[in-house]
């Protein structure tokens, strides 16, 4: 540690613990299914993760943007500049690493595995997506509309689960959305305050355009675009636990 705080700049330093963190998760989650579900944890095997990964960040990027565009054309967030660009943009990488492992992991991999195999997919889909919606009660600014947002993100996230049968898609599509927001658009995420991102930009006008003090993901324009994601991916998706290509090995 000594030798690393030599080497590491201090900015930077507090990426060490975050990805320690996500890595304890990961083995963390991959013992938990062998040892209580008494299975491999294919939805985690390594082969194809970069691929996926860089889909669902994709997705989530493109969720943000979109979301971003159509306040912008409906006068609630206006664009003021360009921040300048330097590897502390970076840096939130690895909390958000950590919070999407985490977090898919508990609300895809665990509550919704066991209510899938309990109660069947449609039921699965539920009760993973209201869980997901409550844990976010606590949060800055919480509001019927951020809940309503956060469930079908749940949604969604549980449809994308059901196509792949994998994390990774689930663990990049996070990402996405929480980096874009923060450290792209320099808003709001989930009542966390706002950062300095790449873009200068300002939300105003009616809260339920800019989802006020929690951020955007209470806006009724998220709501709608989350819901039509969801609705997109649950028509094109699969309810099979078959449905993927994952190794059967887990590795």
């Amino acid at each position: 540690m000594i030798v690393a705080s030599r080497l590491v700049e201090k900015p930077y330093r507090i990426v060490w613990p975050q990805l320690l963190a996500a890595v304890l998760v990961w083995f963390g989650y991959r013992f938990y299914v062998r040892r209580i579900e008494k299975r491999q944890p294919a939805e985690l095997a390594t082969r194809g993760m970069a691929r996926e990964l860089g889909a669902g960040i994709l997705v989530g990027a493109g969720l943000v943007a979109l979301t971003f565009a159509v306040l912008a054309a409906l006068g609630a967030w206006r664009f003021a500049g360009v921040n300048a660009v330097g590897m502390m943009l970076l840096v939130p990488l690895a909390e958000l690493a950590l919070v999407g492992m985490a977090e898919e992991m508990m609300f895809r991999g665990v509550i919704f595995g066991v209510a899938e195999r309990s109660l069947g997919s449609k039921a699965a889909v539920v009760i993973s997506a209201l869980v997901f919606g409550l844990a976010h009660l606590p949060n800055e600014g919480v509001s019927v509309l951020a809940v309503a947002a956060i469930v079908a993100y749940g949604v969604l996230q549980a449809a994308i689960y059901m196509k792949t049968r994998r994390l990774w898609a689930c663990i990049g599509t996070h990402i996405g959305w929480n980096y874009c927001v923060s450290q792209v658009f320099s808003s709001t995420v989930s009542g966390h305050a706002a950062t300095d991102g790449l873009l200068r930009g300002e939300l105003a006008g009616n809260a339920m355009l800019t989802g006020g003090a929690f951020g955007v993901e209470a806006s009724l324009v998220t709501l709608l675009l989350i819901i039509g994601a969801a609705a997109f991916w649950l028509r094109n998706g699969s309810e099979s636990p078959g449905g993927c290509d994952a190794p059967a090995d887990g590795r």
